[in-house]
């Protein structure tokens, strides 16, 4: 009877040890933890993009808690037991399936997948990869198969064969969890894509456009912002990423974290943490990278510009102007309606007067909601292992290189306008053709300001800065579209 009570108090105490988070961290998780608390600091005290940024610390400082994750996410499918195999110069995807008692890894070519019979290219099992056995299988099943279990991807140095790991996880889909927790649950709307145009649906019903069609030449300078989005897409390619996640990477230049998020997870969804760290960080520093730019390319006279007062806008043409945007867009780009439509509802809503619960629902309630979970939802999932690596470096440096461009294009593009229109268009304003919504706007007022301090051109930077919002969802949906395959 004693010795049974010993060995229960044993085996408690040994499972209490096992539980504790001492006996589960690594390096990483601690180095997490100090990151989330610098951005913890930025947030609070420097008051940084805090809507999201501090959400997000918080979604990565109890992700990274030794032995939350466990909790917190749940449990990753012991029976899930990821591998790749690289053969040659193709690059291939690994799809694991279980068949019977046997585990079985099935490779199929990421390119070029369908043969046009229904039937998909695959190298069944590990050894038969090596030995180069190529096989078919119907679609439909590899779909079923890709849809369960998710897949990984490889490269290979001129051409020479490589093999990573035969029995480590190296990718774990969103659905191979068991035991799933709070965060897992709130990760679906990152997951599936629904937290990001809601948001927009929040920042539609937020936004008056009237500058943006009273003045519609500003449209040129929102274009011209978008120029950080393809040098970081240039960048990227050169820095040894892929298409994809070059895109995925590129998008950081349209300084709208909403848009960083929705076209990470479709294009490269290992990058999503980064990404959205990336974007909103540098959002936040705004005031920080644009105002020496801004003081750099243009000239006291330039920035003593005064900008006539914009025309009266009517309410038809407030009503009128989503829903041909809507329409024009959807035919030409498709892509980019997910983010752009629920813009253009939310904006419809404030417009038409008639429903003004649902223009307040959408810009308080909703928003601020959304926002919470999306910002938790990403910042759970910057771990350590996948967080701390020179990749994430480089996206932090191509993340800074996009917002100056953006910058740079938005204040070249206005200076030109200012030329032909012989100084009718102060060059500050377009620096408010990033997407940074209002707070681009609020730079340009400000730094105007400090040359004559009666000079406010908050309401014209307003036109550009709301070219920027639509700007980055077109380059968004023209990303999708190039990448997205």
């Amino acid at each position: 009877m004693q010795t049974n009570l010993l060995i229960d108090f044993g085996g408690i105490f040994s499972n209490l040890w096992s539980s504790m988070g001492l006996s589960q961290g690594t390096w990483q998780n601690y180095v997490m933890l100090l990151i989330s608390f610098v951005l913890f600091y930025l947030a609070v005290v420097k008051k940084y993009e805090p809507m999201l940024l501090l959400p997000i610390a918080f979604g990565m400082f109890l992700i990274n808690i030794p032995g939350a994750e466990r909790v917190l996410w749940g449990k990753h499918s012991p029976d899930l037991n990821y591998s790749i195999g690289i053969k040659g110069d193709a690059e291939y995807v690994g799809v694991y399936a279980l068949h019977g008692a046997e585990d079985v890894y099935i490779y199929v070519r990421e390119t070029g997948l369908a043969l046009g019979n229904g039937m998909v290219e695959y190298y069944a099992g590990f050894e038969a990869l090596q030995a180069g056995t190529v096989s078919v299988m119907p679609q439909a099943q590899f779909s079923e198969l890709y849809s369960l279990y998710g897949y990984i991807q490889g490269t290979v140095a001129n051409g020479v064969t490589t093999f990573a790991s035969n029995s480590v996880i190296l990718s774990e889909t969103y659905e191979a969890v068991t035991e799933r927790g709070l965060l897992w649950y709130l990760y679906y709307g990152v997951d599936k894509v629904i937290y990001p145009p809601l948001i927009f649906l929040g920042i539609g019903a937020m936004t008056d456009f009237g500058p943006l069609i009273a003045n519609p030449k500003s449209m040129l300078i929102g274009a011209g912002a978008q120029l950080g989005i393809f040098i970081a897409l240039m960048g990227a390619v050169l820095l040894g990423f892929t298409g994809a996640e070059a895109a995925a990477i590129a998008i950081i230049g349209g300084a709208d974290g909403p848009t960083a998020i929705y076209v990470a997870k479709m294009l490269a969804e290992n990058l999503v943490p980064t990404i959205a760290i990336a974007a909103y960080s540098y959002m936040a520093l705004i005031p920080v990278i644009q105002k020496p730019i801004m003081r750099l390319l243009t000239t006291r006279k330039e920035r003593a510009i005064r900008m006539k007062p914009l025309r009266r806008v009517s309410k038809a043409e407030k009503v009128i102007f989503p829903i041909v945007v809507t329409l024009v867009v959807g035919i030409l780009l498709p892509d980019a309606i997910p983010l752009l439509g629920m813009l253009m509802l939310g904006n419809l809503f404030r417009e038409s007067g008639v429903v003004e619960r649902l223009s307040s629902q959408a810009q308080n309630g909703l928003i601020n909601t959304v926002t919470i979970f999306l910002g938790i939802a990403v910042g759970c999932k910057a771990k350590g292992e996948i967080f701390l690596s020179l990749q994430t470096i480089y996206i932090l440096l191509i993340g800074v290189t996009a917002f100056v461009c953006g910058t740079v294009g938005g204040l070249l593009t206005a200076k030109v306008m200012c030329k032909l229109t012989k100084g009718q268009i102060n060059p500050l304003i377009g620096s408010a053709g990033v997407s940074a919504v209002p707070m681009a706007a609020r730079i340009s007022e400000d730094v105007g300001r400090e040359t004559d301090p009666s000079n406010h051109l908050l309401m014209h930077a307003m036109g550009p800065n709301v070219a920027g919002v639509i700007g980055s969802a077109l380059a968004a949906g023209m990303l999708l579209a190039c990448f997205g395959g």
